[in-house]
């Protein structure tokens, strides 16, 4: 069953360009990775902005559990259901890891269990990182050590999807490899894990692959 459907979705910042996405259809399940490739201006940042509902389609519905997405809060729906990865990691650089993973978490609303620190913690280590390194400023992790705690950020309200923005773009080979490890660790553990990529080595170990093509010119 689908857990993001997009049923004709088309996309264009003003009435008068062209569109940047026209009538798209893909269909998104839980317990899978999905890569989005396509060319340079093929619109693959804008349909994560579209599936993220920091943007709303010009046409068509993207619906999610078989509900128009247009129809639920907008920040309920960023904050709870989906869990977005940038690709410059868009951490907050004065706070440790750990603080950053817990503001994520206090600005969700939602209810824990344990203490959020220790949630957060869990997490962090479940992504690779020590206590040790979970207390360091981001600014003295690496980049792959920054991604993963991107990675744990975005799982901090446990959402059912992830959406990742070239998330090994800036990446050695070697971390590339262990940031799939974790998304397919995700996947297995039923998250509906989306990437935008121009990795064909990414590409390569989705389950599911689906080429945007450039829209067409015209401005009807």
């Amino acid at each position: 069953m689908s857990i993001l459907k997009l049923d004709r979705v088309s996309y264009r910042y003003r009435s008068n360009t062209p569109m940047v996405l026209q009538d798209v259809s893909l269909q998104f399940e839980s317990g899978h990775i999905y890569a989005i490739v396509g060319r340079s201006g093929a619109g693959k940042t804008t349909l994560l902005s579209l599936l993220s509902s920091l943007t709303a389609p010009t046409g068509g519905t993207i619906s999610l559990n078989d509900q128009n997405i247009a129809k639920i809060d907008r920040y309920k729906f960023r904050s709870q259901y989906v869990g977005v990865i940038f690709q410059n990691f868009n951490l907050l650089p004065h706070l440790t890891a750990v603080e950053n993973v817990v503001l994520s978490m206090n600005i969700s609303g939602k209810k824990f269990d344990r203490k959020e620190k220790e949630v957060a913690l869990s997490l962090l280590e479940k992504v690779g990182l020590s206590k040790e390194e979970a207390n360091r400023r981001v600014l003295q992790l690496s980049g792959g050590q920054q991604q993963r705690v991107a990675i744990a950020r975005a799982l901090s309200y446990d959402p059912d999807m992830i959406l990742a923005d070239e998330p090994t773009g800036n990446l050695d080979l070697e971390t590339q490899k262990e940031i799939m490890n974790i998304f397919k660790m995700l996947a297995k553990e039923g998250k509906c894990v989306i990437i935008v990529t121009h990795s064909p080595d990414v590409a390569k170990n989705a389950d599911f692959t689906y080429e945007l093509k450039a829209a067409a010119s015209s401005k009807s």
